[in-house]
C-alpha cells in the first residue's frame, strides 16, 4: 500500500516504523530535514522536506498515487488543512488525521463530510491512552484490556500469581477447575519470552503472562482464575496535569479519588479552572520523596506518571512504588525504555504512540479486517476479521479451526456469530486494489452504536466450523504473520 504521512513527531515517527515494517511504500513529510535523514537512515522510506498543506509539497510526496493519507502534524489546524487538500485536490481514498481538540469529534459534519475537511478517521493519543488507563481502573489485575467485536468479547493480559486456581495446572483442566467459565487463553510468555506450542498439556506458572479471550460479561471470573481478585481502585495520584492527565481526571471524577502533581504553577492555575474542587491540585515534583511522603503516596491504589519526560515518569514509578503505591504505570515514548521496564518495579508501560497504532493499522489491513490492536510493544497482534464467501471462493467457509493452516503459534481464539454491519461502505468512494486479488482498502463508515444483544460468543475448540458473517479473532505471537493470515480472508475473484 502507498501511504504518506504527515508529521515525523513522536506519533508520526512510531506510524511510520509500524508500516514500513510491512512493505509498505512509505513518504513522511516534515518541516525538519534532520529528522527526515535520521529516519531515513534507520527506515526503508522517503522523506520530503517542506509544508504538508502546501499542493506541491503533496505532490512531491506522491499523494496523487496514495491509498492512505495520515496527517499527524503538532497541530489540529495543519492536520485538517492537509486532509481537506488531500481530498479535495488528489482524491486521496482514505484520510486519517490526528486532532487533540474535542471540538473536532469523528462523525461530526465539519470533519467528515466532503464539504467540510474530509476526514474518514479522527485519532487521538490522548485520548487512546486515557481509555485504556480506565480499563485498568476497572480491572486493576490486568496488564493489558481490549475490546472487540463491538465490545462482546475481550482480550486481556494478565500476570499469574501463585493461589490461582489455574496457577500450577494444565490447560486442558480449565473445564474442570473453572466450570461455567468459556475461555481461552491464546498466549503465554514465560520470562518475556513466548511459549512455542500452547495445547492442553502446557502449564500455567507463577510470574506468566497470560493472554486470554472471554465473553465480556465473564471477565471478572477469568482473571479471579489466574490470580486472587484485586481491591477495587478508589485512590489515584496522577504525576503530570498534561493532555492526558486532564482528560483522565476528568473521566475519573466522582469514581475515585484524585491527586494531581504538576511541576507547572501557571498549569496548576489552569487546571484548577478545569476540574472540580474535589479534585486535589499540587504544585511539585514527583521525584519529590518529601513531597510524596506528605501525600501519602503509599496509600494510592494507582500512581500514574504521564508527564511527557520518559526520565522522570519512570524515576517517579520507581519512588512511588518503593514508598508503597500499590500499582504504578508509566507512560513511556521510547519504545526501547518501554520494553527495559515492563515487567520490572513498574507495572505497567504503556506506549501513548502504541495505544493508536491498531486504531491506523485496521485502515492499512487489506481485506474484511475490522480491527487490529497492537501488543506487547508492537511485536504481536490480535486481529478481528470478518469471513467471507462461501465453500467454493473461500479458505475459510466451512472448515473446521484445525483445518486452517494458520502460521506457527498463531490462534484463533474466538468466534463472533451473527454480529451486525456497523455501516455500509461509503458512498462514491473508489475501492484501490493492491498487490494481490481480493487486496483492497475497504471503508465503513461508524453510525452510531449498533444492536449486539443477539451475537453470540463462540470460544473456538479444533473441531468448531466456521461460518460465513464470523468474525474471526486471531492472535497472532509475531506481527510479521500478517499477510499469511490475511491471505485466508481472501475470497476468490468469482465472489462478489
Amino acid at each position: 500500500m502507498n501511504i504518506v504521512i504527515l508529521g515525523a513527531g513522536r506519533v508520526g515517527e512510531s506510524v511510520a516504523e509500524s508500516l514500513a515494517s510491512e512493505a509498505n511504500d512509505i513518504t513522511v513529510i516534515d518541516t525538519d530535514p534532520v529528522r527526515l535523514s535520521q529516519l531515513q537512515d534507520r527506515l526503508d522510506l522517503k522523506g520530503v522536506a517542506g509544508n504538508g498543506i502546501q499542493p506541491s509539497v503533496l505532490r512531491d510526496a506522491g499523494i496523487a498515487d496514495a491509498d492512505l493519507f495520515i496527517a499527524c502534524a503538532q497541530m489540529d489546524e495543519s492536520n485538517l488543512v492537509a486532509c481537506k487538500v488531500a481530498r479535495q485536490l488528489f482524491n486521496v481514498p482514505t484520510t486519517i488525521a490526528r486532532l487533540r481538540s474535542p471540538e473536532f469529534q469523528e462523525g461530526t459534519p465539519l470533519t467528515t463530510e466532503r464539504e467540510g475537511f474530509g476526514v474518514d478517521r479522527v485519532i487521538c493519543p490522548e485520548e487512546s491512552v486515557m481509555r485504556s488507563i480506565w480499563q485498568l481502573i476497572r480491572y486493576p489485575e490486568a496488564l493489558q484490556v481490549l475490546e472487540l467485536a463491538q465490545g462482546r468479547l475481550s482480550l486481556v493480559a494478565v500476570r499469574a500469581v501463585a493461589g490461582g486456581p489455574l496457577v500450577q495446572h494444565r490447560l486442558d483442566e480449565i473445564p474442570k477447575l473453572v466450570p461455567g467459565a468459556d475461555m481461552r487463553i491464546v498466549a503465554i510468555y514465560r520470562q518475556d519470552k513466548p511459549i512455542a506450542d500452547v495445547c492442553g498439556t502446557t502449564c500455567i506458572e507463577p510470574g506468566d503472562e497470560v493472554f486470554v479471550l472471554s465473553a465480556t460479561q465473564q471477565l471478572r471470573r477469568v482473571l479471579g482464575a489466574l490470580r486472587e481478585r484485586d481491591r477495587p481502585v478508589r485512590r489515584v495520584m496522577i504525576a503530570g496535569g498534561g493532555r492526558v492527565g486532564l482528560r483522565l481526571a476528568r473521566q475519573l471524577r466522582g469514581e475515585v479519588d484524585v491527586k494531581i502533581v504538576e511541576m507547572s504553577r501557571s498549569r496548576c492555575d489552569y487546571l484548577a479552572t478545569q476540574l472540580p474542587g474535589d479534585v486535589l491540585i499540587l504544585n511539585g515534583d514527583s521525584t519529590d520523596e518529601e513531597l510524596m511522603g506528605d501525600e501519602n503516596v503509599q496509600d494510592m491504589d494507582l500512581f500514574l506518571a504521564l508527564t511527557s519526560d520518559d526520565e522522570d515518569n519512570i524515576m517517579a514509578c520507581l519512588l512511588a512504588k518503593r514508598m508503597g503505591a500499590r500499582h504504578v504505570l508509566a507512560l513511556i515514548n521510547r519504545k526501547a525504555y518501554a520494553d527495559l521496564v515492563q515487567g520490572t518495579t513498574i507495572d505497567i508501560a504503556l506506549s501513548p504512540a502504541q495505544a493508536v497504532i491498531g486504531e491506523l493499522l485496521a485502515h492499512v489491513r487489506w481485506g474484511n479486517v475490522e480491527a487490529v490492536h497492537s501488543l506487547r510493544h508492537g511485536t504481536a497482534e490480535v486481529l478481528e476479521a470478518v469471513v467471507s464467501g462461501d465453500q467454493a471462493t473461500s479458505k475459510l467457509v466451512g472448515r473446521r479451526i484445525d483445518q486452517i493452516p494458520l502460521p506457527s503459534g498463531a490462534q484463533i481464539g474466538a468466534i463472533v456469530r451473527g454480529l451486525p454491519e456497523r455501516g455500509e461502505a461509503v458512498e462514491g468512494r473508489r475501492e484501490r486494489r493492491g498487490r494481490g486479488a481480493g487486496e483492497g482498502l475497504m471503508l465503513r463508515e461508524r453510525r452510531g452504536p449498533v444492536d449486539v444483544s443477539a451475537a453470540e460468543v463462540v470460544i473456538a475448540h479444533h473441531d468448531t466450523v466456521v461460518r460465513a458473517g464470523d468474525h474471526l479473532i486471531v492472535f497472532l505471537p509475531n506481527k510479521k504473520q500478517v499477510r499469511q493470515v490475511q491471505k485466508l480472508f481472501q475470497v476468490s475473484p468469482m465472489f462478489i
